[in-house]
């Protein structure tokens, strides 16, 4: 069997983070160990907003050129997004309880608008799923596709916006990120493993789509 290259140097960076995360990373002095979720949770979430992004980039290629291969990879990305869409609404939790002293807050804005991003990416599978069509399928999931990436924004700015038990951006604000070199080296190998597992992902899924459209194509002609 051909070992892939990708997903195996995906993998590698993942483990090796989260061994970094585990044994190398200083605890920190508040939280304790329960703040190593962060080194999952922040990254997942970066790759998620990442993945949508593309999303609504690729959807709006596609309703430009018409290219089924944009498509194609409009729909790998949103499953591999709401993947670590899942991963984000899992790990926040599990990291909230400890910190806040419940697991979820439904006034919390931006917990509230994760979940409904994660829904609309969600129905944008079920929607793909649901038209036979490939082109009206194409066009509607891509408009989807498009509006659902609109959310991201607001997302990042309602920390800003609302009061939330979130806190204000300790990285990406506009002065001096507030975490010490060893924690901020740890996130960002955090972020680069999982950024190469969402294209490992991706590279996968596309390469299924592929094969199920050429499959589909050959039992349409016969």
């Amino acid at each position: 069997m051909k070992i892939s290259w990708l997903p195996t140097i995906a993998a590698a960076a993942v483990i090796g983070t989260v061994i970094r995360v585990a044994l190398f990373t200083p605890l920190e002095a508040k939280q304790g160990a329960a703040q190593k979720i962060f080194y999952i949770h922040v990254p997942a979430a970066w790759v998620a907003f990442f993945a949508f992004g593309l999303v609504a980039i690729a959807s709006g290629v596609f309703l430009w050129l018409r290219d089924q291969r944009v498509d194609r990879f409009a729909e790998s990305s949103a499953e591999v997004g709401v993947v670590f869409t899942t991963v984000v609404l899992i790990t926040g939790p599990l990291w909230a309880k400890p910190i806040w002293g419940t697991y979820w807050a439904w006034w919390d804005v931006r917990l509230i608008s994760t979940l409904f991003l994660w829904f609309i990416y969600l129905a944008y599978i079920v929607l793909r799923g649901a038209v036979d069509s490939p082109e009206l399928r194409a066009r509607y999931s891509a408009v989807l596709g498009i509006l659902g990436a609109l959310l991201i924004p607001f997302i990042h700015l309602s920390v800003y916006l609302f009061a939330t038990m979130h806190p204000l951006p300790i990285v990406g604000k506009p002065s001096k990120p507030s975490l010490p070199n060893e924690m901020l080296l740890t996130l960002f190998l955090s972020l680069f493993s999982f950024t190469l597992l969402y294209f490992a992902f991706v590279r996968s899924r596309y390469r299924y789509a592929v094969d199920r459209d050429a499959a589909s194509a050959a039992h349409y002609d016969a």
